[in-house]
């Protein structure tokens, strides 16, 4: 099974390692999800979506959806 950052625990963090959905992949990149970047998984929802990530020193709020796409590496 492939790692993403919707199966991530809190308080994990991992690097970025692709997107397995290209149109999205250029939202995310815009918003400072690059390979190589470290991720950190905050918090999710008390319903489990959205959830919480810190990149590059900012928070951002992600849909499960969304986050299912972002592949990363312990």
């Amino acid at each position: 099974m492939d790692k993403t950052v919707a199966t991530m625990k809190p308080g994990e963090a991992a690097v970025i390692a692709g997107f397995s959905d290209e149109p999205l992949s250029v939202k995310l990149l815009e918003m400072g999800f690059l390979p190589g970047n470290v991720v950190v998984f905050n918090f999710a929802a008390p319903l489990g979506d959205p959830v919480c990530v810190n990149i590059s020193g900012f928070d951002v709020s992600l849909r499960l959806e969304e986050a299912a796409t972002i592949s990363v590496i312990d």
